[in-house]
């Protein structure tokens, strides 16, 4: 008998692989990230939340704030991921776009690939829980905390 959560890891496992492959592409990794988020979506949606990077034997603590589009419900999100092409630790700000959809009921695993303007770029393996469907252009805007 196959459980909820065998499943759903079993359903996950074409787009971590798909996320995985895209390690050839980006390179080596510089940095690692940790994020919490939160989305709440009637339509227009916001996403909010906290992470940490570490880059070169340091932690940068930052917010992440950004939105979506044809988006409805509630989730929260945390994960874990890599950082690519930073050579500069305030390249690491800015706004990252991804476009993808997510659906989530109950709980998921996703992984994604942001990019912002600086060249950095961020793969990030995700699981989330609540229940929210988006299915329109995602981006944050992650700002170092002072």
């Amino acid at each position: 008998m196959v459980t909820r959560a065998a499943a759903a890891g079993l359903m996950a496992l074409p787009l971590l692989g798909a996320v995985a492959h895209a390690d050839d592409a980006l390179g080596t990794p510089v940095g690692h990230v940790t994020i919490k988020v939160q989305s709440a979506d009637i339509g227009i949606g916001r996403t909010w939340g906290s992470g940490r990077l570490t880059f070169q034997h340091h932690t940068y603590r930052f917010r992440i704030d950004g939105g979506s589009v044809a988006a409805v419900g509630y989730s929260k999100v945390t994960g874990s991921g890599e950082v690519y092409n930073l050579h500069a630790v305030k390249d690491f700000e800015g706004s990252y776009a991804a476009v993808n959809g997510e659906a989530t009921a109950g709980s998921g695993v996703g992984g994604i690939v942001l990019s912002n303007p600086n060249g950095v770029k961020i793969k990030l393996v995700t699981q989330s829980k609540g229940g929210r469907l988006a299915a329109a252009a995602q981006g944050m805007k992650i700002t170092l905390a002072k």
